[in-house]
């Protein structure tokens, strides 16, 4: 399966960070995410019901940042790819998750992949 849908460049903000003091406040978190998927039915039918609502999925993405809080990069994204992966017609998932500029302007970032079947 090749087909994919990439969204780049959300920008979200929450309390994520395993420092003193990193949760206490709103950080930028930046947010790449792509899905692998069979869109032949969409292709054919030109109808938003036939293919993954990358809206849905980016407000998803946007609200898991902000509303949960974990200490770790690797536990959100696994919150996240778990969100996505109830989506049945994704074949698998693949979250970056960057924190920008904390290391002395180096943005540090964390990418996991999901797929059906492997658990």
């Amino acid at each position: 399966m090749s087909d994919r849908i990439a969204i780049r460049g959300i920008r979200a903000f929450g309390r994520h960070g395993a420092l003193p003091g990193e949760r206490e406040r709103l950080q930028p978190f930046d947010i790449e995410v792509e899905l692998e998927f069979d869109a032949t039915a969409a292709r054919g039918s030109d109808a938003l019901i036939d293919t993954i609502d990358y809206a849905a999925i980016h407000a998803r993405v946007v609200r898991i940042v902000s509303e949960l809080s974990f200490q770790l990069l690797e536990r959100l994204g696994e919150e996240i790819l778990t969100d996505i992966m109830t989506e049945q017609r994704v074949a698998s998932a693949t979250v970056t998750i960057g924190k920008p500029g904390i290391l002395d302007g180096a943005t540090p970032e964390v990418r996991l992949t999901a797929a059906r079947g492997t658990g």
